[in-house]
């Protein structure tokens, strides 16, 4: 039996195997509050050897949410959140929260009616149904108010039990913004020279890390590259990494990849569902944009299995701290290969979702291979009711 299904230690966890479950958006927090539909998932993942569970996609606080129905820390939440995580403990997992901010990338505004902000003035083309197609640069006191926000919500879910905190870095939202230099556009000390642009990154590993003490795990989520002209590219990426490992606030980085505002299918490669993904709009103007204008606006990315392996592999050369491989893991062959190329554990979304009971089913050689094709019809799927996979047939009603 590969190691990659054997007990593993991550920081000061103990973890049933090197199986981490993706930080996929769920959608089952209507309204930013968290449902039972939420704690069955994680839980069923736990039950069938998945070492650590991921909450996905949590705002740190009002001003940065993405969308409605993100979820949210407010109180309505937590008791369904601190009953997750006693459920997955009993099943013999771990799990993890995923905390980020939108930055540029909304269309609500805060309670506050504040529209959104990143680090420079941005065209917001997500925001545009919802009357905010532009975004303000983030002003000194902003940029202090992330930063507590972030503290904030690491001392809430450190409250709540979670084992980790995942600090979300990459595929276009508030820090990606600010590491990317086609979106930060500052000349101050948070802006400009590559050190400067991961400053406030490397200030909100520090915080969490901080509010989490080294009793938990602190992970972060990082860009090998945007995907894009003028983005974030692989060479960078490794400098950031090194900043982070000399730090010493991170027990493990996944790398990723991608810009939502620009290359979303850069990170999952395969099927692009623009007819489902219209249906799923709740907004007229986005329904009839995403059905005309996806076809040109969105790139399609050939599926291939370990899509981000080569870039992954410099990365994982530049440093010595735990690395996780994410990205199109589908077989038990390349699951297992994760460990031989040197990474610490295998990342996997979509075919945890395809396959629940993946890790036991390999583990025990029952499965070759998920039955995940990468339609990403999945993805609709987040806005159509929460996250499932198609191959299970309808929705029940």
């Amino acid at each position: 039996m590969s190691d990659v299904f054997a007990p593993a230690t991550l920081g000061p966890l103990r973890l049933q195997s090197r199986v981490i479950k993706a930080a996929t958006f769920e959608g089952m927090s209507p309204r930013g509050v968290a449902t039972e539909e939420l704690v069955t998932l994680h839980e069923r993942l736990a039950k069938n050897g998945v070492g650590l569970t991921t909450v996905a996609y949590c705002a740190v606080d009002d001003h940065g949410r993405t969308f409605t129905n993100q979820l949210g820390l407010g109180e309505s939440s937590r008791e369904v959140l601190r009953g997750l995580v006693r459920r997955v403990h009993d099943a013999g997992g771990a799990v993890s929260i995923q905390l980020g901010h939108a930055g540029f990338f909304s269309k609500v505004r805060g309670s506050d009616g504040r529209g959104p902000r990143g680090p420079s003035f941005a065209l917001n083309a997500y925001g545009v149904s919802s009357g905010l197609p532009f975004a303000r640069a983030m002003t000194e006191r902003d940029i202090e108010d992330v930063l507590a926000a972030f503290g904030r919500a690491a001392e809430i879910v450190c409250e709540l039990g979670f084992d980790a905190v995942e600090v979300h870095l990459g595929h276009g939202y508030l820090l990606s913004q600010f590491l990317s230099p086609a979106t930060n556009r500052r000349d101050d000390a948070w802006g400009g020279e590559p050190e400067r642009r991961r400053a406030l990154p490397l200030a909100v590993l520090a915080r969490v890390r901080r509010a989490v003490g080294r009793e938990r795990v602190v992970i972060a989520k990082n860009n090998l590259s945007d995907g894009f002209t003028g983005g974030l590219e692989i060479e960078e990426s490794i400098e950031i990494a090194r900043a982070i490992e000399r730090s010493g606030d991170v027990d493990l980085i996944v790398p990723s990849g991608g810009f939502t505002s620009r290359t979303p299918f850069f990170l999952l490669r395969g099927g692009l569902p623009l007819a489902r993904m219209a249906a799923a709009q709740d907004d007229p103007l986005a329904r009839v944009s995403m059905r005309v204008l996806g076809g040109a606006i969105l790139d399609r990315y050939d599926f291939e299995e370990a899509f981000f392996r080569p870039l992954a592999l410099r990365l994982r050369a530049a440093v010595s701290m735990p690395i996780a491989l994410l990205g199109g893991l589908v077989s038990k062959v390349e699951i297992e290969r994760v460990r031989t190329d040197g990474f610490d554990f295998a990342v996997l979304g979509r075919a945890l979702l395809a396959d629940p009971d993946l890790v036991v089913r390999m583990r025990d050689g029952e499965l070759e291979r998920s039955r995940c094709n990468a339609c990403n019809e999945c993805i609709a799927e987040m806005d159509l009711g929460g996250l499932r996979c198609v191959l299970d047939g309808p929705r029940a009603a």
